[in-house]
This record gives C-alpha cells, structure tokens and sequence, in this order.
C-alpha cells in the first residue's frame, strides 16, 4: 500500500492520520484509472498554460498536447459509470460531450486568430471540464475521498 501518513504528537502508528492512498485507484477499473491519470495530467498542463506567455510555440505546441489529453479525459468518462441516473448516465456525461464538441471549436478559433474566443473557450473547458468535474469526484461515497483522504 502506498500512503503517506502524519503521525501524531504520541508517534502511535495506530494513530497515524491518512493523507494519500493510490490503493483504490489501483484496484479501480481500467477505465477510471485512464481518466484519473489523463485528469492529472491535463490539468497539470492547463495550469502551466495559464503561467505560461500566451501565443509562443511552446504556448502552441502544450495547447496541442492539453486537447488531445482532455479528449482522453472526456471519452475516457463515457466508460465511467459509477454514477447511474439516466441508464449508465449521468449529468456528469453532459460535461464530456460538452468538451469534446467544444474543443475543435476552441482550437479553430485559435487558428483563425480570434483570441477572445479561443480564450473563454479554454478557460470554460478548464474551468468546468476539470475544476468543477473534477470537485463531484470528492463528494462522498467516490473514489478520491478514499484517495486522498482515506474516506
């Protein structure tokens, strides 16, 4: 098992707090271990594009690279389906298909020179794609409670 733990004041093991746990992520199914990790990375990604001049190749050529990871990321999750309200769906889905039907229009945006719009785009992709999907993953009974927070 892999975990890092603070112990308390008293240097019980048995009282030792759970701050990480990839256990449940590695006995998770393929598919959620495919998104997870695809998550990570995109979002890793997305937040070097923010710190990160706008315009220059390696702008460009991280851009290139975040849009192939989020399509991952977002058809990775139509293979996810721990959370059942419509059939195997969820409103969670609705997220994905957002993205990938949006992310081409974002990227010929940006090739066409139209800034504004390639900008809202990405930052609504990173933003609702990541950021707010990514917080319904810590609501409890999910994986990354148990992940994070031995929950």
């Amino acid at each position: 098992m892999m975990r890092l733990s603070a112990e308390t004041e008293f240097g019980s093991e048995d009282a030792a707090i759970q701050m990480f746990n990839l256990d449940p992520l590695l006995q998770a199914n393929t598919a959620i271990q495919i998104h997870a990790s695809a998550a990570i990375v995109a979002f890793c990604l997305g937040v070097l594009q923010f710190a990160a001049p706008k315009g220059t190749l390696p702008h460009r050529t991280i851009g290139w690279i975040w849009v192939v990871v989020m399509m991952f990321v977002a058809g990775s999750s139509l293979w996810v389906h721990e959370i059942r309200l419509i059939g195997p769906w969820s409103p969670i889905h609705l997220i994905s298909l957002w993205v990938l039907a949006g992310l081409p229009f974002a990227v010929i945006a940006a090739r066409q020179h139209r800034v504004d719009s390639h900008r809202r785009a990405m930052i609504g992709f990173f933003t609702g794609g990541l950021l707010l999907a990514g917080a319904l993953t810590f609501l409890p009974g999910r994986l990354m409670p148990k992940v994070f927070f031995g929950l």
